[in-house]
């Protein structure tokens, strides 16, 4: 159940990422004013930390040069005349003089350290500071300091307390005691101030930083609102335009640039309104005229093809001039009344008045009798007609009238086109659609041919004869037949090898197909087909 919030989550973060100009302006903005913060911030606490840390230290080298001299002093004139000197006087005197050289005698503890290895008259015991851990002094350290060279040698160390860890820096320096050898006074002093004053430096860098970001947000956030809202409207404004919607405009406010699109746009919309209704205007007028010019031609039309029907059963008693007339008359008409039939068929289809009468029907069983229907074209032009039906979902809810006008249609294409070699009618389905492919192995189309197959009155090769009419208009009324019906005709050709119809139905009315049964081209060998057809006219 979590996982499954989750993965809904990040699909609706990124569905909102990619519709959404304004979060992604204002996140990308955020994401590279963060870095450059960032970096600033870090750069600007490393300085401060690092001038803070140098200035202190060089107080504290200051202090402990100034603490050594005056040790080194007090050891110097405490010599008697006999040459000795009283090392617990000195001892307990460099105590004083040291924490009187020091600005914060409370805050720095003090160590003076015989240096190993010397043999000399006098040995003075060395102290410390109650509160210091002689054990801060590294052996690195003392080795520096115990080679005498005139410097002083500082060093970062860690303080620990009861209750706390401060951070501290020793200092170190060799001092010479009369009669008593060399000696190494060491400094060790508590910055917790320098550290409380970069803590409270860094503090307030992240307290600025994050209020710069969000501040960097919120304006980027305002901006890209007033920029992106007047965009926003016209992309709406645009889709209801594309619905249908004309009358829709952008609100004009101003003079900047924002109110010189929404004019620019208004008076594009105003002029598509006008070119559009013009448009549908001439559409309902061109429909119009061919549905009245197509039914005042039927009257005239059904008197000439009487009279022509009457001149063709007699053109036995003509002359044979007179003959090839009655049957060239019988013939134009038969045809010039399909043409009309099929305007009158367009014309419904454009005044959107096509209703469906469909019923449960037997798909195979209908392309069985369009293939019967056309089998003595086919036979005359040397074609056969195979049916490929693998078993499946065969009942559908179509109009039988439409599909078996669809079938005659691309079965006549296919014996025209087909150069006397085998048609094979595939049928397939599955639990929601149903295909019809009719696949030939004639002339074929090129890449040209294919964009315009659908075209009302194109026909691939006007000079072909043809033995199924040819108005133009049938492919064109097979399209919208299957459109009607909720599929789709494609189609496949290839030059010299043949052509392939696929007709896509839903099995329900009212389903949507987003699939076919049927691959495009079908698939089979044409090897294997061509085979099967030289077999047959070889044992014929």
């Amino acid at each position: 159940m979590l996982r499954v919030t989750w993965r809904s989550l990040v699909e609706r973060a990124r569905q909102l990422w990619r519709t959404s100009l304004q979060l992604r302006t204002v996140a990308i903005t955020v994401f590279f004013s963060t870095i450059a913060v960032t970096i600033i911030s870090g750069y600007m606490s490393i300085s401060i930390a690092t001038n803070l840390y140098e200035a202190r230290k060089n107080q504290v080298l200051a202090e402990a040069r100034q603490a050594t001299a005056s040790t080194q002093l007090l050891f110097d004139t405490s010599v008697s005349s006999d040459g000795t000197i009283d090392v617990n006087t000195a001892s307990f005197t460099a105590q004083t003089t040291v924490r009187n050289a020091i600005s914060n005698p409370g805050g720095t503890q003090i160590a003076l350290q015989r240096t190993p290895g010397q043999s000399t008259q006098q040995v003075m015991t060395p102290f410390s500071t109650r509160e210091l851990d002689i054990s801060v002094i590294s052996a690195e350290l003392r080795e520096a300091v115990a080679r005498d060279d005139g410097q002083l040698y500082s060093q970062a160390v860690t303080l620990e307390s009861l209750d706390r860890i401060d951070p501290g820096i020793v200092v170190g320096g060799a001092v010479e005691v009369p009669t008593a050898g060399q000696y190494e006074l060491y400094l060790v002093y508590n910055v917790r101030d320098v550290q409380q004053t970069l803590d409270f430096v860094q503090q307030t860098l992240v307290i600025g930083s994050l209020l710069l970001i969000a501040t960097i947000g919120l304006v980027t956030f305002l901006v890209t609102r007033l920029a992106i809202n007047p965009v926003r409207i016209a992309a709406e404004t645009a889709e209801k335009l594309a619905d249908g919607e004309l009358d829709r405009r952008i609100p004009e406010r101003g003079e900047d640039v924002i109110a010189t699109l929404a004019r620019s746009f208004n008076r594009m919309a105003d002029s598509l309104q006008r070119q559009i209704t013009q448009l549908a205007t001439l559409s309902r007028v061109q429909q119009r005229f061919v549905s009245d010019v197509s039914h005042e031609l039927r009257t005239p039309l059904t008197t000439i093809r009487l009279a022509g029907d009457v001149l063709y059963e007699q053109r036995d008693q003509f002359t044979p001039t007179t003959a090839r007339t009655a049957e060239l008359l019988h013939d134009q008409v038969a045809r010039f009344e399909s043409m009309l039939a099929d305007l009158l068929e367009m014309s419904r289809y454009d005044a959107g008045a096509v209703e469906l009468d469909t019923e449960p029907t037997n798909l195979v069983r209908l392309v069985e009798e369009s293939i019967e229907a056309i089998r003595p074209l086919a036979d005359d032009k040397g074609s056969e007609l195979r049916l490929v039906a693998p078993g499946g979902y065969f009942e559908a809810e179509v109009d039988a009238r439409r599909i078996r006008r669809i079938l005659q249609n691309l079965l006549g294409n296919a014996v025209d086109h087909g150069e006397g070699r085998p048609i094979v009618v595939y049928v397939d389905s599955d639990a929601t659609a149903i295909a019809i492919a009719v696949r030939d192995y004639g002339v074929g189309m090129d890449a040209g041919q294919l964009e315009r197959v659908f075209d009302r009155f194109w026909r691939a090769d006007p000079s072909r004869q043809r033995t199924t009419g040819g108005t133009g208009l049938g492919l064109a009324i097979a399209s919208e037949d299957a459109q009607v019906h909720g599929g789709h005709i494609d189609v496949w050709s290839v030059r010299d090898e043949g052509t392939c119809f696929r007709i896509t139905l839903p099995r329900t009315r009212g389903t949507v197909v987003d699939h076919s049964p049927l691959d495009l081209p079908p698939v089979e060998a044409i090897d294997t087909v061509l085979d099967d057809a030289t077999a047959g006219e070889d044992e014929r």
